[in-house]
Parts: C-alpha cells; sequence; structure tokens
C-alpha cells in the first residue's frame, strides 16, 4: 500500500472491537446442559474462538474429551444459536466494547474512510451487536459468517466488503487479532494490522505476523495519518 491510498478499513469483531466471549460461553454452556455435559469455563471458552461458530462447538467437545463422544454436535450448533438469539431477546448481553474503539471509529469516521466490520459471526447477531453498543453510526458495511459461501481465513469475505464500500483491497486496511484475520487479509491482498488484547485461538496476538501492531483501535488514526505511515489515509 502506497502513502495516502488508505480509502477504507475493515474490522474483525470479536476480540477486535467487542470482548464477547462472556456471551458466547453462557450461550455455549447452555447448549452443552441440555445434553448433560460439563460446562467450561470463559477463560477455557475464550482459546476455542475463532473461525466461526461451528468450529467453537468441535473445539469445545474436543475439550470434554470422552465425556464429549456423546454430544450431538449438531443440536449443539442449533442450540447455542437459540440460546445466543435468545440472550439478545431477553437484553441480558454481557458484551462490552473494548476501550478506544468509541473514539477510533469515530475519527476514522470523520477522516472520510469506509469502515466497514467482516465477522465470522452471523450478521444478524453482529448487527444487532454494532447498534446496542453504538457502533453502528461509523459502520458502512457487515459481511457476517453466513453473508457468502466462506468464512475467513478465505479471503471472500473481505473481497465482499471491498466491493460493498467500492474500494480496490489496495486501498484498503484489515485490523484484528488473530492469525484468522491475517491471513484472510494476506490472500485478499489487504495490508493487516493487529490489536494484541485479542483472543487469537489462544495463542499470543503480539506474535501474528502482521505489518503493525495499534495498542487499541484508538491509536489507528494517529497511525494512518502519520506522514512516514505506509498506511496514509
Amino acid at each position: 500500500m502506497s502513502a495516502r491510498s488508505l480509502r477504507a478499513v475493515l474490522f474483525d469483531l470479536d476480540g477486535t472491537l467487542l470482548d464477547t466471549v462472556a456471551d458466547i460461553s453462557a450461550a455455549l454452556n447452555r447448549a452443552l446442559a441440555e445434553q448433560s455435559l460439563t460446562s467450561l469455563p470463559a477463560s477455557e471458552v475464550r482459546v476455542l474462538i475463532g473461525r466461526g461458530v461451528p468450529t467453537l462447538i468441535e473445539r469445545a467437545v474436543a475439550r470434554l474429551g470422552a465425556a464429549g463422544e456423546s454430544a450431538d454436535a449438531a443440536r449443539l450448533l442449533e442450540r447455542f444459536h437459540s440460546h445466543y438469539e435468545r440472550i439478545h431477546e431477553l437484553d441480558e448481553i454481557q458484551t462490552r466494547v473494548y476501550p478506544g474503539v468509541t473514539a477510533g471509529l469515530a475519527q476514522l469516521h470523520a477522516l472520510g474512510l469506509g469502515l466497514a466490520v467482516v465477522t465470522n459471526k452471523p450478521k444478524k447477531a453482529a448487527v444487532d451487536l454494532l447498534t446496542r453498543l453504538g457502533l453502528s453510526q461509523w459502520i458502512d458495511v457487515v459481511v457476517g459468517g453466513d453473508s457468502g459461501a466462506y468464512r475467513k481465513p478465505h479471503p471472500q469475505p473481505l473481497l465482499a466488503a471491498c466491493e460493498e464500500l467500492e474500494v480496490r483491497p489496495a486501498q484498503a486496511l484489515m485490523v484484528g487479532d488473530s492469525l484468522t484475520d491475517v491471513l484472510a487479509a494476506r490472500a485478499a491482498g489487504l495490508a493487516v494490522v493487529c490489536v494484541p488484547y485479542g483472543y487469537n485461538e489462544g495463542a499470543d496476538p503480539r506474535a501474528l505476523p502482521c505489518d503493525a501492531f495499534v495498542e487499541s483501535v484508538a491509536g489507528l488514526p494517529a497511525l494512518v495519518t502519520a506522514a512516514d505511515s505506509p498506511f496514509g489515509a
């Protein structure tokens, strides 16, 4: 990406903009309880997050070991979605916006950049959270895990977001917290910046092979507007 060419920023959701582990844990454990399976603490669920809910269910069953062999994975997946939706319907959400996100999105929007969320979470759930938590006013496009045929780390969701924003991949920047985000960005031809506080499937986000790190989303505007920034807006 050449300096001053940036026109759009794409964001991962879980672990980048929002800390969603409490609600994911609640929905997962309610589904597990229905099959008389052991609950998993949020600290363990945190390392299972990534690559979408089907993968979360697979990993949870594997984490249960022998006890998980009796699990009906398809039923767990169905019931997880039901419980997650119910948490939203009853306004029981515990998801929180990470520090610096609101200020960062507002400043990036003020710079005239197109902003998108590209997540493996279902689009409806993502839109609902962004609206409830006051972030939707700055987000132009949301691509969910059910928006197309592929999920990250496949490049298709990122390319779809770029197309909706009417920018070329070389004019966009991906911001995430996991190797899934980095791989998707590389495959799609986007530069990628990472935050160090996310989930990253249990691995240290600071070891990710990205182009740069920011301590929070609030640091992005300064990064992209710096005179010597390769991500210049």
